[in-house]
């Protein structure tokens, strides 16, 4: 009788322990090449299920969504635009608010089809593959509800000679304008909004 109740304790830890990872950490294949050079098809991610419900999807972020469309899988793509701002692709860059983005160090290659400026909905997010000329992705008329978003790639396992946390860029380019115009809206004493 007390090995049936290990046996049946040993059973409910585990069942508990796989409930509250499926929770909060989930599995996906990358199936295309729309984020190549970062991620190859067939890699397997981990992806982080709840950082997002303690906060918002910050540009840069790699993210796995359900598509505002059917589609029979999930997609990967990166955060680029926030909520409320204007994109805009000429020249081969992309432009938040009128700022280019400096993205050498993660992109295929430079977009090769412009866009134009287009304002991001309240509650959505512009997001980009980064095999730009070779992704569905927010050039093609839809942005991504914030309840679409199941969470945020955090580590590549398989293959595991590929084995690596998943890097998130951030933007200083950006960053530095903000600051400036924080600047000189306390030297003037008027504040922006």
């Amino acid at each position: 009788m007390k090995i049936l109740r290990e046996v049946v304790i040993t059973i409910l830890v585990a069942v508990a322990v796989f409930a509250l990872l499926r929770l909060t950490v989930q599995s996906y294949t990358v199936v295309m090449s729309s984020m190549e050079p970062n991620f190859q098809e067939g890699e397997c991610i981990m992806v982080n299920k709840v950082c997002y419900r303690s906060s918002d999807p910050q540009r840069g972020e790699v993210i796995i969504f359900d598509p505002p469309f059917d589609s029979q899988y999930p997609f990967i793509k990166r955060v680029i635009g926030l909520p409320g701002e204007t994109v805009e692709i000429k020249e081969g860059k992309v432009f938040i608010d009128g700022i280019p983005l400096k993205e050498d160090e993660y992109i295929m290659a430079p977009p090769n089809e412009p866009m134009p400026a287009t304002e991001i909905p309240e509650n959505e997010y512009f997001v980009l593959g980064d095999n730009r000329n070779n992704s569905n992705d927010s050039r093609n008329d839809w942005t991504v509800p914030r309840d679409n978003i199941i969470g945020k790639a955090w580590l590549i396992y398989w293959p595991p000679n590929k084995l690596e946390v998943v890097k998130h860029y951030s933007y200083p380019e950006l960053n530095e304008v903000g600051e400036q115009e924080m600047m000189v809206s306390h030297s003037l004493g008027v504040q922006l909004e």
